[in-house]
């Protein structure tokens, strides 16, 4: 397996990488902009669209108080689709986070 050219990383180790640090946003983003690859520019686009998404309907439900306890719920869904997702892309499979996923491409041809 061919090395990414811009970190020197294999393509699924970079793709994984993008998705275990996801919730920071900012591995994502650099892995998006720095690499030409294209299933490493999707996991991190996938990345960044989803731990986005979650990041925000976490705050949404906090700030309600009547839908507060889902937070939580949330916020374990999020660790488990973290843990899904790392493994996909470690394995090399193109796998779409069931409806942000179709978001993710999407955005992926405009950037």
């Amino acid at each position: 397996m061919a090395a990414v050219e811009s970190t020197g990383l294999k393509k699924e180790t970079a793709a994984a990488l993008s998705t275990l640090l996801g919730p920071t946003l900012v591995v994502p983003v650099l892995f998006l902009l720095l690499e030409k690859d294209a299933y490493v520019r999707f996991w991190a686009m996938q990345s960044i669209v989803t731990f986005g998404f979650l990041f925000l309907l976490n705050w949404v439900l906090i700030f309600s108080v009547v839908l507060a306890f889902f937070a939580g719920l949330v916020w374990i869904a999020g660790v488990i689709l973290l843990l899904v997702m790392t493994y996909k892309a470690w394995q090399g499979q193109e796998w779409e986070v069931p409806f942000l996923g179709k978001f993710a491409r999407k955005f992926l041809k405009k950037v």
